[in-house]
This record gives structure tokens, C-alpha cells and sequence, in this order.
């Protein structure tokens, strides 16, 4: 038998005259009724929280979310926790507090910025981290005078400074409360200068001199691949702070707590669930059913898939949380969201640890009112034991800019720009490689699981329809469409099943979709090789091939939402990536198989062309359902995808061990052949030879 051989897509299209009705598993003009059809999910969706049944049910469910989000967030394995490097300095003494001034490296060269308040008193005290939102000129900012008075005279806050700079009034009254509270910069903000806030924030168009298989840069398909992003980096900062604020001799680390609103309740959210360390929490106008954060700063790819705010809070249960509403996008949590996490806090013991603060009567606000609830939960839940009237807010000395930046002439800012920003990422690319390969296999596997999407345990129920079934002479020409039950999705497929049947099945994955089989009107000569040896071969169309078509035009790229900036995370931090769908539908089909009243012995997977991939990673997920797998020898590497919108663009795969390591990774027999020179002499035989029942 001649080895397969990888055809060239203009001659497979030349080749292919069987008329396209001839293959349908639909009537002509319908699409599969498949729910990945639908619109997809973006940031402004609808994002309920179900409370699981049980309390096991719940730790589980929990354990997975939590992983998610760290597979997303690029800290899995977590980056190495390298020297601090702390400097403190600048001392400004306040009546009965005082302000410093800090920087320190949470990677090498890299800087965490902000101020630092503590009390006056004795002995330890609870740290307090505070992140902040995209309030202007972050930790800097300071409200025009008509606009300070206005806040006042509304009633969201009492006294000048205050109305100045919610941010200062926050981390003052922590400060007077016995608290010792950071007040730390968000990347591209105040004295976070390495990055840029146009890229950080402001971040819309590509930058093709970042899109590079060495050297690249954030946002790019490379970083897309790696799973880096300022998201990511953001978080690691925050989980650094805490590292910071527990190695001061004045900090009880029995005592941890973060608070933070809008960008700043991300970061909340993001360290309350992945940073064990703290023990109370309050994410304020963050948490939420509806929009979950609109900066390219508070998205990552993967990262919402399946989930999102509300449940990221749960995960703080049963320790202490407390969430703010105002009239933004959580305006509707009294009766959507927070019902639910009374739900869980009583299911798993703690129904007085939860609490909401309502201050549904102004805007999107951290002001006076929110900080009186803050005041009131921290006071309880971090023992502060401090009596009613001595717990409201009083007036402050606003600081200056001067008095709060950490660089001057004694200690000048660090160098950052589009190098910096490309050294970077290539350390943290380098630093988690090494860790990897410590434990390869094991953090291969599981980060593999994680950007697929599914493993074969929750990849659904499959079952299907027979359309037509044709005699073809040696075998019969049946078409029906593949459902995944469980999860609504429908696969049309041809299926050719030989009249002298061995009881071996194998899947031919190919770019034409399902009229991959044919050439001309007839199967192609590997094809008709496979069904003369008694082998059932199956071809179906992949999400976007074929019935997946419309009007039969391909797409140029991977659809995407309806977002004006070019951050893959804005689609696929809430959707699946193409590539992964297109796994889940192999892993249907194999599901179909084994649940077919045939009851195939043996299951194969053929996949000579830019299909590979796939091939591979079903093969992965299925593990030992899968027999025999036979791809086309590639040089694809998912570090060389150009474009964020290419439909092989896999969040996470190059961090993972690319293409070469995941066909490392699937343990059933893998053949190779080429398209010329056959690298493995024999593999269609040795394929064959595997799948014999």
C-alpha cells in the first residue's frame, strides 16, 4: 500500500466534483442546529452563578474555577518568587499616621509602585492591600475643585480632601482604623511607567513588528500563545504586594485583607481567589452578572469561559466578602448574584461572612458612604474591636504628587519602552519553561485540559439521525448529522461503511470538511484502500467547514465580537477558541462511536494535512479510546501563528509544549507520513496493522 499523502488545497478543490447535496446531512440551505452558531458571549453578557447542590459538589467545582484562572492568568506554574528588592523611603508623618514611598521588583527589573500607610501604634497590625481602578492619573488623582464640591454637596462625600481623592481617603481611614495598608499602582499608572498606559489601557490595533515567533510583544498571537498578558502581569503584582506587605515586621499575617473598586475590584477579585494567604475581602462595583470589566487591563483569554465575576467572589467562601453596588452594571445584584452567594455562604457554614453595601444612589463610586460599609466590615472581621463612634471618617491632608511618587533624583525610574516590554516577556517565558520541565508531563497535561476546553470524562452524549444511506456497491454512502446532546451542538457527516465490515472505525479529518473523502465522485485512493481492508471511515464537517457554511464560503478568519479593539481576550476570554471546538468535535464523534449500537472495536483517527493538530490533541483527550492515529509530518508550530485571528490561534498552546509536545503527550500508537520521502517506512500498514480488532 503507497503511504497517504498531503494533497495541496487548490488541487483537492479542483479535484472534488461530487456534488455537494450528494454529501448532506441537512436539507440544502440549513445549518447544523448547533448553538455555537448563536452569537457569542462578550463582556457585556449575562453571567449567572449556580449554586451547586452539596458542599463536595461545590469544593470540586470550585477547585476547577480556581485553576481556570490560573491557567488564564499565565501563573501556572506560578512564576518564580524572586528577591523583592524593596526600597522604602520618603517618610511623610501625619497626625496619627504616616506615608512612605515604596518600589520593588516582582520579576527581575520589573517594579511595583505605591505608598504605603501606617499607623502611629504599636505591635501588629492587618495589612490591607489597595489596588485602584481607572480613576485619572491613578493613585495621583485629585478632582477639580468644581467637581470635589459637587461630591459633596450630593452627599457622597463629607470633607474636602475626601472629595479630592476618594483613593487617599481610603487608605487614610485604613490607616487610622490600626491598619497598615498599600496603595499600590496598576500597570501603565501614577509611577508604573515601564509599560505605557496606551498599551496597557488604551491598547486597539495590532502591532505587527510585536508579532513575532522570537520577541514579541503583548497582545500579540505569540503572547496569546503563552498565555501573557497584562491581566496576567497584574495579578502576579498583586500576589507580589501581598509577599511585600507580609514581610513588614509590623503586619500581622493572620490578618490580610484587599479592597479595591472597579479595575481595582478585578485585581480584588483575581488575588482573593488565587492567594490564600487573606482572610477578608471587598471587591467594590465589580461583582457582578452583567458587564465584567472593559479595559484590555481586566481581560485574559480563557480566563471568563464558562464563568465569571459573581462566581470568582465565591470562591473567597467562607471567609469574609463584602460587595458594593452602585447604579453601573451592578446595579442589579440585590435579586441577580448576591442571592446566590447568600445561597453558598450558608450552604458551606458562613451565612454572616457575606454582606452587600448598597450605594445604589450614586454612580460607579468608592466614596463616603461605600467606605462607612468597608469601615463597618473590616472593623468586624479583622478584630479591630474599634467602638461605633470612633469608626466614621475624618478630614486629612491631601498629599501632592511630589509627596507621593517613589522616583526622584536619589532613586530614578527604570527604563521601559517596547524593549523593556520584550525582555519582559521572554524572562517569564524563559522562567516558567524551566519550572515545566521539572514535572513536563504532569503540568503539560493538566494546562492542556484547560485550553481545550474539555477532557473525555465531560465530553458529552452524542447520538445521530441517518439522512440517506446509499448503496455504493462494496459499501453503503450514509449521511447524517452528529449531535452532541449535552452540549446542543450538531456535526454533519458522511459515513462509508464497508459491507464486509472488520469492526475497526476511523475518522478522516481533512481542511474540505467532509467532501475530503472524495475525489471526483468517488473516495480518494487512501480512502477506497481503507474501506477494501474492512475499515468504516467517517468524515465530517469541523465548526466552520462545509454545512457549517451557509453560502459555502469559507471565513477568512475566526469570528469575533463586536469589540473595536484587536485583544484576543475580548472574544476568547468568554468563547471557546476555534481550535478547541473543533477537538470537541472529534471528541463527539469518538463519543458517538462508542455508544453506536455497531460497537466499533477498534477507532482510528487519519489527518494528513493542516488538520494534524487536531488530530493530535483528540488524541490526547481521548487517551486510550483512540487506537491509532496517523497525521501528516508538519512543521507547524502554534508559536508561528500570524494573526490573532487565525482559526489555530490556541491561547496557551506554545506554553504547553506546542505542537511537538502534545504529540508527545497522547499515549496510544501516533504514525507519521510526509509528503515526501516517507520519514516512518510502512506507517499506513503499521496503522492499519494497529487498528485490527
Amino acid at each position: 500500500m503507497s503511504p497517504l499523502r498531503l494533497t495541496a488545497l487548490a488541487v483537492l478543490l479542483c479535484a472534488s466534483a461530487i456534488r455537494a447535496d450528494d454529501l448532506r446531512a441537512l436539507p440544502p440551505g440549513q445549518v447544523p442546529n448547533d448553538v455555537r452558531l448563536q452569537p457569542q458571549k462578550d463582556l457585556d453578557g449575562y453571567f449567572p452563578f449556580e449554586v451547586p447542590a452539596t458542599v463536595d459538589a461545590w469544593k470540586a467545582r470550585a477547585d476547577k474555577v480556581r485553576f481556570q484562572m490560573q491557567v488564564a492568568l499565565g501563573l501556572y506554574p506560578m512564576p518564580t518568587k524572586t528577591p523583592l528588592n524593596a526600597v522604602i523611603h520618603g517618610k511623610i508623618d501625619r497626625d496619627d499616621y504616616t506615608i512612605e514611598k515604596v518600589y520593588f521588583e516582582s520579576m527581575p527589573g520589573f517594579f511595583v509602585t505605591g505608598n504605603l500607610y501606617r499607623p502611629k501604634t504599636g505591635g501588629k497590625h492587618p495589612g490591607v492591600l489597595c489596588p485602584y481602578g481607572h480613576w485619572s492619573n491613578g493613585r495621583f488623582t485629585n478632582n477639580a475643585d468644581p467637581v470635589a464640591k459637587k461630591l459633596i454637596a450630593d452627599g457622597a462625600e463629607k470633607f474636602e480632601a475626601g472629595s479630592h481623592s476618594a483613593l487617599q481617603a481610603r487608605c487614610v481611614q485604613l490607616a487610622r482604623m490600626g491598619c497598615v495598608a498599600f496603595h499600590y499602582d496598576m500597570l501603565g499608572m501614577a509611577d508604573s511607567v515601564q509599560i505605557p498606559a496606551t498599551i496597557v489601557h488604551g491598547f486597539k490595533t495590532q502591532r505587527p513588528e510585536m508579532n513575532t515567533p522570537e520577541n514579541w510583544g503583548l497582545f500579540s498571537p505569540q503572547a496569546e500563545s503563552h498565555l501573557q498578558s497584562i491581566m496576567g502581569l497584574q495579578t502576579w503584582n498583586s500576589i507580589r504586594s501581598l509577599d511585600f506587605i507580609t514581610s513588614l515586621e509590623d503586619v500581622d499575617s493572620t490578618r490580610l485583607a484587599v479592597t479595591g473598586a472597579s479595575g481595582g475590584g478585578t485585581q480584588t477579585l483575581m488575588v482573593s481567589a488565587l492567594d490564600p494567604r487573606l482572610t477578608v475581602s471587598l471587591p467594590a462595583v465589580m461583582t457582578s452578572t452583567a458587564m465584567q470589566g472593559g479595559c484590555t487591563c481586566e481581560n485574559a483569554s480563557l480566563l471568563r469561559i464558562g464563568t465569571g465575576n459573581v462566581e470568582f467572589a465565591s470562591l473567597f467562601a467562607p471567609k469574609p466578602l463584602a460587595v458594593t453596588i452602585a447604579q453601573d452594571w451592578t446595579k442589579e445584584m440585590k435579586t441577580k448574584g448576591f442571592p446566590e452567594m447568600e445561597k453558598l455562604w450558608a450552604l458551606v457554614g458562613a451565612p454572616d461572612k457575606v454582606h452587600l453595601i448598597d450605594t445604589l444612589k450614586f454612580g460607579h463610586n468608592y466614596n463616603a458612604v461605600a467606605r462607612a460599609g468597608m469601615s463597618e466590615f473590616f472593623n468586624q472581621h479583622l478584630g479591630l474591636n474599634i467602638p461605633p463612634e470612633k469608626l466614621a471618617e475624618r478630614d486629612f491632608t491631601l498629599s501632592t504628587i511630589p509627596e507621593m511618587s517613589v522616583w526622584d533624583d536619589a532613586h530614578p525610574a527604570p527604563a521601559g519602552g517596547p524593549e523593556f516590554e520584550r525582555k519582559l516577556l521572554k524572562q517569564w517565558h524563559a522562567d516558567v519553561q524551566k519550572q515545566i520541565a521539572a514535572k513536563k508531563e504532569e503540568i503539560e497535561s493538566r494546562g492542556w485540559e484547560v485550553i481545550l476546553g474539555r477532557t473525555w470524562a465531560n465530553a458529552g452524549a452524542a447520538s445521530y439521525e441517518v439522512k440517506q444511506k446509499v448503496d455504493k456497491g462494496d459499501h453503503w454512502l450514509i449521511t447524517a448529522p452528529v449531535r452532541n446532546d449535552t452540549y446542543h451542538e450538531e456535526i454533519p457527516a458522511v459515513f462509508l461503511h464497508p459491507k464486509t465490515w472488520n469492526g475497526s472505525t476511523v475518522l478522516w479529518l481533512s481542511e474540505q470538511g467532509k467532501a475530503g473523502l472524495f475525489t471526483g465522485d468517488k473516495p480518494k485512493p487512501e480512502v477506497a484502500k481503507l474501506l477494501a481492508a474492512g475499515v468504516s471511515v467517517i468524515g465530517i464537517d469541523l465548526l466552520y467547514q462545509g454545512e457549517f457554511l451557509k453560502d459555502g464560503t469559507p471565513l477568512p478568519r475566526t469570528p469575533k465580537v463586536a469589540n473595536p479593539r484587536e485583544a484576543a481576550a475580548f472574544t476568547l476570554g468568554y468563547n471557546e477558541p476555534v481550535f478547541a471546538q473543533r477537538v470537541h468535535d472529534i471528541l463527539t464523534v469518538r463519543k458517538f462511536i462508542e455508544t453506536d449500537k455497531h460497537q466499533a472495536k477498534k477507532f482510528g483517527i487519519v489527518a494528513t494535512d493542516a488538520t494534524a493538530p487536531l488530530a493530535a490533541a483528540a488524541r490526547f483527550l481521548a487517551g486510550d479510546r483512540v487506537q491509532a492515529t496517523l497525521i501528516g509530518l508538519s512543521n507547524f508550530s502554534f508559536q508561528n501563528v500570524p494573526d490573532i485571528g487565525d482559526f489555530s490561534l490556541l491561547p496557551g498552546a506554545s506554553r504547553y509544549g506546542d505542537f511537538a509536545g502534545l504529540r508527545e503527550l497522547g499515549k496510544s500508537p501516533l504514525f507519521v507520513t510526509a509528503l515526501s520521502n516517507e520519514t516512518q517506512p510502512g506507517a499506513v500498514e503499521k496503522f492499519l496493522e494497529a487498528l485490527k480488532p
